[in-house]
């Protein structure tokens, strides 16, 4: 009698298991978020704050070539007697007793100091554009792969929660005819602990999709009390990708567009730029002074034109220009360093998409589906009893193992092309 009931049940739940493609339920009253990756990085470059920051800094970069082109004040000074003993007159400005003086002087930089410090300043500018773009592909390969990783782990959940409602109605349905004397504890008992088993899978696979979604939503500030549903429309399958790009011109992609890259070049030039710099402050500036006297001097109504330049005996700015040369051979190794490491990441990198490449592509196509229909096929053998309840069960968690791992293994394929397009600083591979 019970196995009828069982079987009846189970069999039920068929379609439930086949198409598990479905999401897992959200939270009630929870906003869905449906996105495809292109709307995604739309939110993401209009809405993201570390963008906006970064944006700040360019423009905080720019303003110091205002600052640098700036040429230096003036300086005006004037002198006036402050007590007069003959005339016993406090701040005695009259003609023919009163005293006072004044003076205006300008500084002059030499050996080009000051287009040097305007070049430095562009440099600057420089720096921070490349650090705004290295901080884009850093995030936005965030992006990328928080969207795929939410998709294929809201697929795995799917499939956790396809097998928990069918084992509940079946441990429920057990429960009753153990109460009836029908079956044996160890049956309840063995349903009920591969049940509370699958619960704490998806337990923690929940625990992980949430952080998943928390980070993504950050990224394109959405309501945090949504849930975002990737779209996926493309295909990979049997596609050898990685064929139709050459290994030579993602190197020289890596090399053309990576940001950070640009930037150790950008930080040498700065280096050498700085060097000229502080050998041209060697070089002693130049003031200039216009001077007028009422009656301190020989003549009454002195005038006078002056110059002063500081004598470099002492104070050449040596240590200085030492620690700029210092700065030049430390940039060139940080420009080599980069090189190297680029060169290293993209050889682990290629490596990886082309073993899990060719791992994906070696699953025959239809596996899926045929073990779908596999699955058909045990539940009529059930029918008929010619599987136990056990190995009917065992082969739906073998169903269950299967689907995760491959879906994992499409994460993975899809991440290590991601990974290439980070490493190239090119959006080789996006779909």
């Amino acid at each position: 009698m019970y196995f009828k009931i069982v079987r009846v049940l189970l069999v039920s739940m068929i379609p439930l298991l086949i198409t598990c493609n479905r999401v897992h339920a959200q939270g009630v009253g929870r906003e869905i978020l449906s996105l495809h990756i292109q709307e995604a990085e739309a939110l993401f470059l209009k809405n993201n704050l570390s963008l906006l920051a970064g944006q700040y800094a360019i423009d905080n970069a720019r303003v110091q070539i205002i600052t640098a082109k700036l040429f230096d004040n003036p300086q005006f000074s004037i002198e006036n007697i402050l007590y007069n003993p003959e005339s016993k007159k406090f701040f005695d400005m009259s003609y023919d007793g009163g005293q006072y003086g004044g003076s205006i002087t300008q500084l002059f930089q030499t050996a080009g100091k000051r287009n040097k410090n305007i070049r430095l300043a562009k440099i600057n500018v420089q720096e921070a554009e490349y650090n705004f773009f290295d901080l884009l592909r850093t995030l936005r390969y965030t992006l990328r792969s928080d969207f795929y990783k939410i998709y294929f782990q809201e697929q795995s959940a799917a499939v956790y929660t396809a097998e928990i409602n069918s084992l509940s109605k079946t441990l429920s349905v057990f429960r009753q005819q153990y109460a009836k004397g029908n079956i044996a504890e160890k049956e309840v008992l063995r349903i009920q602990s591969q049940l509370y088993s699958l619960q704490a899978e998806l337990n923690d696979l929940k625990d992980a999709i949430d952080d998943v979604q928390s980070e993504f939503k950050l990224l394109i500030r959405a309501n945090p009390k949504s849930d975002v549903k990737p779209q996926i429309s493309f295909n990979l399958d049997g596609k050898d990708v990685l064929e139709q790009v050459p290994y030579q011109k993602l190197l020289d992609s890596a090399t053309a567009n990576r940001y950070d890259l640009k930037a150790a070049h950008s930080a040498l030039e700065y280096s050498n730029l700085n060097l000229k710099l502080q050998k041209a402050m060697a070089i002693p500036d130049v003031n200039l002074s216009l001077t007028y006297d009422k009656q301190g001097s020989f003549v009454r109504n002195y005038s006078g034109l002056g110059i002063s330049i500081p004598i470099p005996l002492f104070n050449r700015n040596q240590g200085n220009i030492k620690q700029a040369r210092i700065a030049v051979e430390s940039s060139k190794v940080g420009l080599q360093q980069q090189q190297d490491q680029i060169e290293s990441d993209l050889d682990n990198a290629y490596q990886g998409a082309l073993r899990l490449e060719l791992l994906y592509n070696s699953f025959d196509p239809k596996f899926k589906t045929d073990f779908n229909h596999l699955i058909e096929e045990v539940s009529k053998n059930y029918e008929k009893r010619n599987i136990s309840l056990l190995e009917f069960l065992d082969f739906y968690d073998s169903y269950k193992t299967n689907t995760i791992q491959l879906n994992n293994l499409q994460l993975n394929r899809i991440n290590s092309l991601e990974q290439l397009n980070f490493v190239t600083g090119t959006p080789i591979f996006n779909k």
